[in-house]
């Protein structure tokens, strides 16, 4: 027998406000207090022996953080799941309706899945002494079931063997030019959360004749955040009109043929929790990995390495990398794109057929 397809509907229901544009403003019922990475701790996590990763963020930055936990705690294995952070969602929604216990902890680029999972019970109060020191509040439920744990901006961009810097597109109505007919790349939000949140925004801003006329376009589609930076670096279109702006600075730092464009609209910011699930199979080993995630040396290496953007007070800027105080944002309202998502992607499908 095949496994039941889970729709979102089926395992959404309704939550308590959250105030547009702020990450994480429900009110707390109880403070969550700080926790420490003791030897004892360390030693539980070790005897445990491994710890079930299920991640959003792309393949080669999770495993990159596994091996780095792995080698401060020898001894403590981390398996990554990765997938598109929907996919995830489906995953996790059909394990817990089973009674299946196999995550310890998830982020996810859909902050609104982390209202779901706490609604549910499914997560674990866990406030890492790191992120209570170095992360603003916003960045962190007040009862402590997940925090940002990184971030990014979705942008436009282009590949610059085809397209002159004086004719790439400045903004989002730009995309619209009949030039850039066939010339267009985008990730779907069924597959990607980042590109839900950022169609969520971009149907908010600009209304959902924006998006219909896009589609017009006669635009490539893809799934994943990450794919549209790909398929500009290796020619096959000449522009994204959505997709992570750190792929593109990763390329150019490498003589790839790309650039940045952010939007003079806006870039919708991509807010990654992460959270320590309740019946974690691996508990201690979630908690020392969840605290690892947050820590100074890996919130660092998302920066430097990867280009991620990171909240952490101590974590110095990226050189040559736009700072977020630079850039327009736009934010989204989780609430608001758990209630529409299913709205989103069906009239999302309709518009864009692969």
């Amino acid at each position: 027998m095949g496994k039941r397809h889970w729709s979102r509907r089926e395992v959404l229901g309704a939550s308590a406000g959250v105030a547009a544009g702020m990450a994480f403003a429900e009110p707390a019922k109880a403070a969550a207090a700080p926790s420490a990475v003791t030897p004892e701790l360390i030693e539980a996590a070790k005897k445990e022996g491994k710890v079930s990763y299920y991640a959003a963020i792309q393949l080669e930055v999770a495993e990159n953080l596994g091996k780095m936990f792995e080698a401060k705690y020898p001894g403590i294995s981390v398996r990554v799941e990765r997938s598109g952070a929907e996919r995830i969602f489906q995953r996790i929604a059909q394990e817990q309706g089973s009674g299946i216990h196999a995550v310890d902890v998830a982020n996810s680029t859909d902050v609104s899945h982390y209202l779901e999972w706490k609604k549910n019970g499914w997560l674990a109060s866990y406030l890492p002494e790191e992120v209570a020191k170095n992360f603003p509040a916003d960045q962190v439920d007040g009862e402590g079931m997940y925090a940002t744990a990184c971030a990014w901006l979705e942008v436009i961009g282009y590949n610059t063997n085809l397209v002159k810097p004086e004719d790439a597109p400045k903004s989002y109505a730009d995309l619209l030019d009949p030039k850039w007919q066939g010339k267009i790349v985008k990730g779907h939000p069924s597959y990607s959360g980042a590109i839900l949140t950022t169609t969520f925004v971009l149907s908010r801003e600009f209304g959902w004749s924006y998006l219909e006329k896009l589609a017009k376009q006669k635009v490539m589609q893809v799934q994943s955040a990450g794919d549209p930076p790909i398929k500009i670096m290796l020619g096959e279109r000449a522009v994204m009109a959505d997709g992570n702006d750190y792929n593109l600075v990763l390329f150019k730092d490498q003589g790839k043929p790309v650039e940045v464009v952010y939007p003079a609209e806006g870039s919708p910011l991509i807010i990654v929790p992460s959270g320590v699930f309740k019946e974690a199979p691996n508990p201690n080993a979630a908690r020392l990995f969840q605290s690892f995630f947050f820590s100074t040396e890996a919130q660092q290496m998302l920066v430097d390495k990867f280009a991620h953007r990171s909240f952490h007070a101590e974590v110095k800027p990226r050189a040559g990398q736009k700072p977020m105080s630079e850039v327009k944002m736009l934010k989204s309202d989780p609430v608001q794109v758990q209630a529409q998502s299913e709205e989103i992607k069906a009239r999302y499908a309709k518009l864009f057929r692969v």
